[in-house]
């Protein structure tokens, strides 16, 4: 992972306080679990990895800095969406962000 990657997961890591988070190096980044579903990743470029329902997608992929999320150069599921580092200005932006991950998070 690069710096702007890790400065992320820096970040990630200082406003998750739940308990029951737990972090893990995949797929090139930093993941971070809650109850071992993947809640969010920092990525190559200080990118955001958020992880939704797929049915409200649609509606968080009209926000500026949010797109479809790509690994290995091809589009993953709807379920899966990158919130660029201009998005995540600062930590209210990203604690924003953070929370829409939670409230995502399947239950099942």
């Amino acid at each position: 992972m690069d710096a702007a990657g890790g400065e992320l997961a820096d970040r990630i890591r200082a406003l998750l306080t739940a308990d029951g988070i737990e972090e893990r190096r995949m797929f090139g980044s930093r993941a971070f679990l809650q109850d071992g579903k993947i809640l969010v990743g920092a990525r190559k470029g200080g990118i955001l990895l958020l992880r939704v329902h797929s049915e409200h997608s649609a509606e968080l992929l009209l926000r500026p800095g949010v797109s479809r999320a790509r690994m290995g150069g091809r589009s993953m599921s709807a379920n899966w969406l990158d919130v660029s580092p201009e998005a995540l200005a600062d930590d209210a932006d990203l604690v924003a962000w953070l929370d829409i991950a939670r409230e995502e998070l399947p239950s099942d």
